[in-house]
C-alpha cells in the first residue's frame, strides 16, 4: 500500500469507528501488512459480491490477492502454513483446525447452512430411505460440513461408514463421479447441489440435521496474528461483508436472473445466474445484531457459535478425525470486530 492509500484508509477507519480523542492512539499503533491473502470457496452468498466488486481493495487502497479452494480442510490448511491470512470455511473443518492446534479465530457468520446443503441419492439407486444407503457409495469433501453431516446422519440411522463406502471428493470430483455413474449418493453444496438435484432426489438436508441438535454454518476465520496487527483490516471487510447481506435482505423479493447481484454471485462461483435467487434463500444470512448476540458471536462459551464448535469437535473426536478437544472454544470466536462495526 503506498503512503498516499494509507493516510486516507487511517482517516476513513477512525472515522467510521468514531473512536475520537482515542484515534491519534489507535492509528499510531496499527500494523500495515504489505501483502494480504484471503481464502474463499465457490458458495454462494452476498459475500462473493464484495470479492467481485473489489470492495476491500477501494476501502483500503491494498493489493489483495484472492485465493479459491475447493474445500474448507484446503483452505484452513493453507491458514495453518502462513500462506493465507483470513479465509472463509465451514463450521467443521474450522473446528476441526482449531482442535488440532491452528491460530485463528472466528470473526464472522458468512451464513447458517439451513436448507443449502443436502445429501442426495441417485434415480435408480434404490435408495428410498436412509437404511438403504448401506453397501451404496457416498460421495463427500472430507473434514467439510457436509461430511460432519454425514457422519451424523448416518449415526442417527444406526449406520457407519463402515456400512456405506464413504468417499473423499471434492465438489468438482462430485459433479465427474456422478455424471459418471461412479457414486449413488453425495452430500454436497451448490453449484454441484443443483446440478446432481437433477436426476437425484434430496434424502435428507442439513437443516433438518440441524435440528436433530447438530447445526452448521460457513464462517470468516482470522489468523490471531494478523487480527491483532492489522484489527482495522479485518473490521473493515467484515463491514463489507455485512453491507452484502443488507442488500441481499432488501432486494430478496425482486432479485432475477438479471439482477447485478446474482450475476456477480454467478460469475464467481461457476453457478448458473437462474439458479441464485433460489440457492440463497436456503440460507439464512445473519443480521449485524444477530451476530454479536448469544445467537451467534456473542456470550462467550455459551454463544451459539462457540457451542457449535465445541458439538463439532466432540463429534470429530469420536469418529477418530482429531486428536483432542480444546478446552474453551470461546477463545477462538471473537466479536470484537463485529462489535466494531456500525449498524
Amino acid at each position: 500500500m503506498n503512503k498516499t492509500s494509507r493516510s486516507k484508509l487511517v482517516g476513513r477507519i477512525a472515522k467510521k469507528l468514531a473512536i475520537g480523542a482515542g484515534a491519534s492512539l489507535l492509528v499510531s499503533q496499527m500494523a500495515w501488512a504489505d501483502t494480504l491473502t484471503i481464502g474463499y470457496q465457490g458458495m454462494m452468498n452476498p459475500w462473493k459480491t464484495v470479492i467481485a466488486d473489489k470492495a476491500l481493495e477501494a476501502a483500503t487502497g491494498m493489493d489483495i490477492e484472492w485465493r479459491r479452494f475447493d474445500s474448507g480442510a484446503k483452505v484452513i490448511t493453507a491458514m495453518a502454513s502462513g500462506d493465507v491470512d483470513i479465509a472463509t470455511a465451514g463450521s467443521s473443518p474450522i473446528a476441526a483446525g482449531i482442535s488440532r492446534g491452528v491460530d485463528i479465530e472466528l470473526v464472522w457468520i458468512l451464513e447458517n447452512i439451513n436448507e443449502a446443503e443436502a445429501l442426495v441419492v441417485r434415480e435408480g439407486s434404490d435408495i428410498k430411505a436412509p437404511q438403504d444407503l448401506k453397501g451404496k457409495t457416498l460421495g463427500v469433501p472430507f473434514v467439510s460440513t457436509t461430511h460432519f453431516h454425514t457422519l451424523f446422519a448416518l449415526e442417527q440411522f444406526g449406520l457407519s461408514d463402515k456400512d456405506v463406502k464413504v468417499l473423499n471428493l471434492q465438489p468438482n470430483a462430485i459433479s465427474a463421479s456422478w455424471r459418471r455413474g461412479d457414486i449413488d449418493a453425495a452430500f454436497i453444496w451448490d453449484p454441484v447441489l443443483s446440478q446432481i438435484k437433477e436426476d437425484g432426489q434430496v434424502l435428507i438436508s442439513s437443516g433438518e440435521l440441524s435440528r436433530w441438535g447438530k447445526a452448521t454454518f460457513d464462517g470468516m476465520v482470522v489468523s490471531k496474528e494478523y487480527g491483532k496487527a492489522n484489527p482495522e483490516v479485518v473490521t473493515t471487510l467484515i463491514s463489507l461483508a455485512a453491507k452484502a447481506d443488507a442488500d441481499y435482505r432488501a432486494q430478496k423479493g425482486s432479485l432475477t436472473a438479471d439482477s447485478p447481484m446474482v450475476k456477480k454471485i454467478a460469475d464467481m462461483t461457476g453457478g448458473e445466474a437462474a439458479s441464485v435467487p433460489g440457492v440463497l434463500d436456503l440460507y439464512q444470512f445473519p443480521t449485524l445484531a444477530e451476530q454479536t448476540s448469544c445467537a451467534w458471536l456473542g456470550c462467550g462459551e455459551e454463544g451459539g457459535a462457540a457451542k457449535a464448535l465445541r458439538f463439532t469437535s466432540e463429534f470429530l473426536k469420536e469418529q477418530g478425525k482429531i486428536p483432542g478437544l480444546k478446552e474453551r472454544y470461546s477463545d477462538y470466536v471473537n466479536p470484537s470486530y463485529a462489535e466494531k462495526v456500525e449498524s
